[in-house]
């Protein structure tokens, strides 16, 4: 698989953990006046620092910040621990669609309503994604391709992700998307 997400650091081990099964993106500068297209089913984490501020994650999330840190302490690196499958998005165009998954995430309630209203349109993507764990990160130069405020980056190299396990058992996940359902309705199933 070569396609990266780029996402905050903390989020990534948010969801390496298996505290988060959730993606909610409005899109990057360098995606243009349409902003963020879920073009991609199956993609890596590409950890970041880009916009992450310790100050925009819940109290809880607070203690994720040592592992993250660690995903990107070196700028010449690229560390990949997870990647994820998109089984289902949603377009929320409403801020109580979006307050209504308050708990289902890391960020701020204030942070999430910020990435809603900002720009034009307004609204939000929700993507539920079942996350699967290296056992070992795997550690591979940065490109400055992957630079710049986008969602989608093409990897530099195939990277195999036989070896990753999912994070949360099958059951598990199913009650998160069941959850998340109740808050949002059905979706569209990923195909």
């Amino acid at each position: 698989m070569r396609t990266g997400f780029k996402e905050w650091a903390v989020v990534v081990e948010a969801l390496r953990r298996g505290e988060q099964a959730l993606l909610l993106r409005k899109g990057g500068i360098h995606e243009g006046p349409a902003g963020f297209a879920p073009v991609h089913r199956r993609f890596w984490f590409v950890p970041t620092r880009f916009h992450q501020q310790r100050e925009s994650v819940t109290e809880a999330a607070q203690s994720l910040w040592p592992a993250a840190a660690s995903q990107v302490e070196d700028p010449a690196t690229l560390t990949l621990t997870c990647w994820g499958e998109v089984v289902r998005r949603w377009r929320l165009d409403s801020e109580a669609a979006v307050a209504s998954l308050h708990g289902f995430h890391i960020w701020r309630d204030e942070v999430v309503r910020r990435r809603f209203s900002w720009g034009e349109p307004g609204g939000v993507h929700a993507l539920a994604v079942r996350v699967h764990r290296l056992p070992e990160a795997i550690r591979r130069p940065w490109s400055s391709a992957y630079d710049g405020c986008k969602s989608w980056v093409e990897l530099e190299a195939e990277v195999d992700e036989s070896a990753a396990v999912p994070v949360l058992e099958e059951a598990r996940f199913a009650a998160v998307l069941s959850g998340l359902e109740r808050s949002l309705g059905r979706g569209e199933d990923v195909i």
